[in-house]
């Protein structure tokens, strides 16, 4: 069985195939990768791959892959045309399975970020490929990755009100991600996943206080506010905004999940906040 990794340069991707490595013989690994010479050091087969090419391109790229992990584009510019190149890429090389990263509740979610997940899943269900769909909720790292800054500001900022979240690490996620591509038993499933531990940015902001010895609260703006602050980081437009779009729609329960799921994928409870924090801050 050759499995293949798309994304395989970037930090989730990175981390699934370490993952993988010690579930399967390393041997069966492919990393897909714009560049390959990113990815030399990963210990598995590297070949060139990227998205924005043709499916005739990029098609030799999996011949022999039976089952192809495709990890959602970063790139926002057109990210459903780079999928769907992908999706067929995939099926003309004979492809048997296809894991597609999407997220929480794509099917119903209202959140602009959904959009391009949805789509996605759809293009899949219509290639008729055999899928396993990993719909993954927020990540720790979102709000760890910019700790320092907030404690250099003094504030956690957002527009999530008392939203509810239940993420996961990066690492919970790839791990995931790892034990669905090692086993057949998860074809044709589609799994909504989330942390074990659900908190709101009150609490993450009280935590971070705990840990770090400074005072941080959490000061809940007005949509347009955050979204004046993300671009004034540099954030493009529309990015911003559908981060500010995230905060406003994640009260309706969006971006929470209590199923449970995603820890029994581990077989091991999902990292909690404070070692997140703990890491982050380390």
């Amino acid at each position: 069985m050759t499995i293949a990794i798309t994304g395989a340069s970037g930090q989730l991707g990175r981390a699934a195939i370490d993952f993988l490595k010690a579930r399967v013989d390393p041997a069966q690994i492919v990393a897909l990768a714009r560049d390959p010479a990113k990815v030399a050091n990963l210990g598995v087969e590297a070949r060139a791959f990227d998205y924005t090419r043709q499916p005739d391109a990029l098609a030799p790229a999996l011949a022999g892959v039976e089952t192809l992990v495709l990890i959602s584009s970063s790139d926002f510019n057109d990210r459903v045309g780079q999928h769907r190149n992908v999706i067929e890429a995939a099926k003309a090389a004979g492809v048997g399975r296809i894991i597609y990263t999407s997220i929480l509740k794509a099917d119903v979610s209202p959140m602009l970020i959904a959009e391009d997940h949805r789509a996605t899943e759809d293009i899949i269900a219509e290639s008729g490929l055999s899928a396993t769909i990993l719909r993954n909720g927020w990540y720790t790292e979102n709000w760890t990755g910019t700790l320092d800054a907030a404690l250099q500001a003094g504030a956690l900022i957002g527009s999530a009100g008392a939203a509810r979240f239940t993420p996961a690490t990066r690492s919970d996620y790839a791990e995931a991600i790892a034990a669905v591509a090692a086993s057949a038993d998860h074809a044709g499933q589609t799994y909504e996943l989330g942390g074990d531990e659900a908190f709101t940015l009150t609490d993450l902001a009280a935590e971070v206080a705990r840990q770090s010895g400074k005072p941080l609260p959490y000061n809940d703006l007005p949509p347009e506010v955050y979204q004046g602050i993300l671009e004034s980081f540099g954030l493009p437009t529309g990015f911003a905004a559908m981060l500010v779009d995230v905060d406003v729609k994640a009260p309706e329960g969006w971006l929470e999940d209590g199923s449970g799921t995603l820890s029994r994928l581990l077989g091991r409870p999902t990292t909690r906040m404070a070692q997140a924090v703990s890491a982050a801050l380390g």
